[in-house]
């Protein structure tokens, strides 16, 4: 069973990303991609043999897209059975490996909902608080958001539709303009900007994907936890995981991580990061990175965020009440394309269980991470998400489930030592 199907509004809200309308920016000519026969293809990383549908899938989906890196992190029954690094470049100087940094862009959204449940659990916030008050917004401009809760803000249910009002968290432009600031905007001036509109449905009423919700979530955990949101994050969800490698991602190209892929689009825009009125590859200033921390901001590896699959699998960090919760229904109920957005996580119920997913999307980066109900998990990051082929990039998921089911015997091995997990 696929676990991937966009609603009408997440793909409505991907479309504007993509052609960089809803952050005001000007798309530039498309870059000229080294050609196939300059490319080189690579492979690094361990894997057995009977595991080769997920190399040949790879390939293939990357040559057809002309994508650069790539790294895939497999996981059966609480193993790490597959930890591989995908290269099509002409530059071999840059070699993506399992351990290779990527922006994941909004597979943040399970980290930072994992982050609430733990404080949930600890007794440090409950999922029925309403954020208004509790982060101080005020309620003028529209009364109901006063109603807003956290759960609102993990299920996507707070009221915001990018699809009508646009999305405050590429709205720089705008948003500077309102309140007569430089660029580059605060998360401030954004929280100011979205308080002082009105919302476009009644909370807890219809999902439409906001980021800006989870904007809010990282505000509700600081303010609870009394501590920064990477902090809490990094102590209470990683640590106790041995993740050490993931961190909040940086803008600018010169402020890539040690480790870091570099990241590609064949659009360009005008910088959001500074005055300067600067052109740049979209990627690197055609959006703020830091601003979106905690529902696109983090930066890690497939191995990491294997891993990090592996908390929902039994209790430990959370409770086995707290797991539940993270995929209980939402009160609208389940969509009619078969699945629901719980807390953090996309849910299909399927016959032995369920599947649940996240897929991540900016410009230069294409993420994907699956728990499947037969105890299969995976992780895939790409440095691109648009080329001059017009081929689909959300394909990779019902190629995965294609690839995973055709494996004839899965090895028993444990890579997650490796890694130093």
């Amino acid at each position: 069973m696929i676990s991937e199907t966009f609603s009408a509004s997440r793909r409505n809200a991907l479309r504007l990303l993509a052609g960089g309308a809803a952050a005001g920016l000007a798309a530039g000519l498309p870059a000229s991609p080294a050609s196939a026969a300059a490319r080189v293809w690579s492979v690094t990383g361990s894997g057995a043999t009977s595991l080769k549908p997920f190399d040949d899938t790879l390939k293939r989906f990357m040559q057809d897209r002309t994508i650069p890196h790539a790294s895939l992190a497999v996981v059966r029954k609480g193993k790490l059975v597959l930890a591989r690094g995908y290269n099509w470049t002409a530059d071999t100087s840059i070699a993506a490996g399992p351990a290779s940094l990527f922006r994941i862009a909004s597979l943040s959204k399970p980290i930072t909902a994992a982050a609430v449940l733990k404080l949930v659990q600890d007794g440090k916030l409950s999922l029925t608080a309403k954020v208004a008050p509790l982060l101080g917004l005020s309620t003028a401009a529209d009364p109901r958001l006063a109603s807003v809760t956290v759960t609102h803000l993990l299920q996507h249910l707070g009221g915001w539709d990018s699809g009508v009002s646009g999305d405050p968290m590429f709205s720089d432009r705008t948003i500077a303009a309102k309140f007569g600031v430089p660029l580059p905007v605060t998360q401030a001036h954004i929280i100011q900007y979205a308080t002082g509109r009105k919302l476009d449905h009644a909370p807890g009423t219809t999902y439409v994907y906001s980021n800006y919700g989870y904007l809010l979530l990282q505000k509700v955990i600081e303010k609870a936890s009394g501590v920064s949101y990477a902090s809490y994050v990094q102590s209470k969800i990683l640590t106790p995981l041995k993740i050490k490698r993931m961190t909040l991602g940086r803008t600018a190209k010169s402020l890539r991580k040690s480790g870091e892929v570099p990241y590609f689009s064949k659009y360009t825009g005008t910088s959001v990061i500074d005055t300067s009125g600067s052109v740049v590859p979209f990627p690197y200033g055609g959006f703020n990175l830091e601003n979106m921390a905690a529902h696109g901001g983090w930066l890690a590896t497939a191995v990491d965020l294997a891993k990090f699959t592996t908390l929902f699998d039994a209790a430990g960090v959370l409770t086995s009440a707290s797991i539940s919760k993270a995929f209980a229904q939402p009160s609208i109920g389940i969509n009619p394309n078969g699945w629901y957005y719980g807390l953090g996580w996309q849910v299909r119920p399927v016959t032995g269980g369920r599947n649940t997913w996240h897929t991540g999307t900016l410009a230069g980066t294409s993420t994907l991470m699956v728990r499947r109900y037969d105890g299969l998990s995976w992780v895939v990051l790409f440095d691109q998400r648009d080329d001059a082929s017009g081929l689909s990039y959300g394909d990779i998921d019902p190629l995965l489930h294609t690839a995973a089911n055709s494996v004839k015997s899965w090895p028993t091995t444990n890579l997650f030592s490796t890694y130093g997990l």
